[in-house]
């Protein structure tokens, strides 16, 4: 019997020519697992694909609403974005990812657990953070950082494709590098791998259309949220997959959630990218919406800086660790009373404000109106403002008499 190996796997080229370079280097039995967060019409053929290519079996798991249950809305819920822009669609998946790998592993009683990512990317830390937390036993294969590992093009793993029988229809023809899921859909490569090069949208996008393009009629939506967890879009309930399915299109439709970002890589490179978000972008600026209504002022603040600490938690694949439970812990007490609606209008690539009500709304329209009411009296801020002022006094007075000094000599 020989030992098993699962591996990662996409169906693109990296991962079919690892199954026969597994199978000749360590004598492993291949064991396929390919996990759905999403990615609709790239898991077709898979099966066929990477039986062809030498693997036993291939699992195709789908962790979809998984993905959007536990990882996609505590981070929605933390206000999570990486260096003010990412939404961290990638990184989310991850761990969801390296979960059900270790699974499979323990059903099939593998030895590793492959993964195809890079040694210059993130996602090899994620993966491995994630198994390492999870299966500390079970070892980890990375193709691209091991010595044995010699092909360096894509014109070499095709060629060591068709030395082992695979003549698969890929071509050698560079295209942007992707990652799809449920959430966002991410591009890097070719003219974006130059900071100076303006992406050319006409060919990049894939989930919608860029602001130019968007409709010259912008479009009311409005969504109900119950403790920070989104419930319905335009008066229709759904689970939280079908709602981002749903902003996704709208989105999509009106250039919304295109970012252009040069971003800090874990292992300390910056790298160029061109993400498409546009159900995430809705939905993190509706649950925004929502929050500015109901959460006081502390409490706002300290979660605002939870939810950076948490973007960088995810980022950089802590995700099964002591710190993101206590992170996700303290914003799921922030979300008992964020309940309610929000509108807004999707208008080439903006999401405007069109109103936003909740029972538990801190906004008193009686406070806050340039007229006098029976709770506030301007007299009172006469004190309040001689007390919060005081040490700015005292410092100015200080300097004052210092001056003063440096005058008489």
């Amino acid at each position: 019997m020989k030992e098993k190996v699962v591996l990662a796997y996409s169906g693109g080229l990296d991962t079919t020519a690892i199954i026969p370079w597994l199978k000749e280097t360590y004598g492993y039995e291949v064991v396929c697992c390919c996990i759905n967060c999403g990615q609709g019409e790239e898991l077709d053929g898979l099966e066929e694909r990477a039986k062809l290519s030498g693997a036993s079996k291939l699992y195709i798991e789908d962790i979809t609403d998984e993905f959007c249950d536990d990882y996609i809305v505590p981070c929605v819920q933390a206000g999570a974005v990486y260096e003010h822009k990412y939404l961290l669609g990638t990184a989310m998946a991850r761990p969801g990812i390296a979960k059900k790998l270790v699974e499979i592993a323990r059903k099939e009683n593998a030895v590793a657990i492959c993964h195809g990512a890079t040694g210059k990317g993130n996602d090899q830390i994620r993966f491995e953070l994630g198994i390492k937390a999870l299966a500390p036993d079970i070892k980890i294969i990375a193709p691209w950082r091991d010595d044995k590992w010699q092909m360096d093009s894509r014109e070499a793993e095709i060629a060591y494709c068709k030395a082992h029988g695979i003549d698969l229809p890929f071509g050698t023809d560079q295209s942007y590098s992707r990652d799809r899921n449920l959430w966002h859909i991410s591009h890097e490569g070719l003219e974006l791998e130059n900071p100076a090069n303006e992406p050319n949208y006409d060919h990049l996008l894939v989930l919608g259309v860029s602001p130019e393009k968007a409709p010259d009629e912008g479009e009311y939506v409005t969504m109900t949220f119950e403790k920070g967890v989104p419930k319905t879009v335009n008066g229709k309930e759904m689970k939280v997959s079908d709602i981002i399915r749903e902003l996704n299109r709208l989105g999509g439709k009106h250039g919304v959630g295109i970012i252009d970002i040069v971003e800090n890589r874990v292992v300390g490179m910056k790298s160029r990218g061109v993400y498409e978000t546009p159900g995430g972008t809705i939905l993190m600026e509706a649950h925004d919406q929502l929050e500015e209504l109901v959460l006081d002022r502390d409490t706002l603040s300290a979660k605002k800086e939870m939810g950076n600490r948490l973007a960088n938690v995810v980022y950089e694949g802590k995700w099964f660790t002591p710190l993101r439970e206590a992170i996700q812990a303290f914003v799921t007490s922030t979300q008992k009373y964020v309940t309610g609606e929000v509108k807004f209008k999707l208008y080439k690539g903006n999401i405007i404000k069109a109103g936003t009500t909740s029972p538990y709304s801190l906004y008193s329209e009686s406070l806050a109106s340039f007229t006098t009411g029976d709770q506030y009296d301007h007299h009172d801020a006469d004190g309040f403002i001689t007390l919060f002022g005081l040490p700015l006094k005292v410092r100015a007075m200080m300097l004052q008499n210092v001056d003063k000094k440096d005058l008489d000599k």
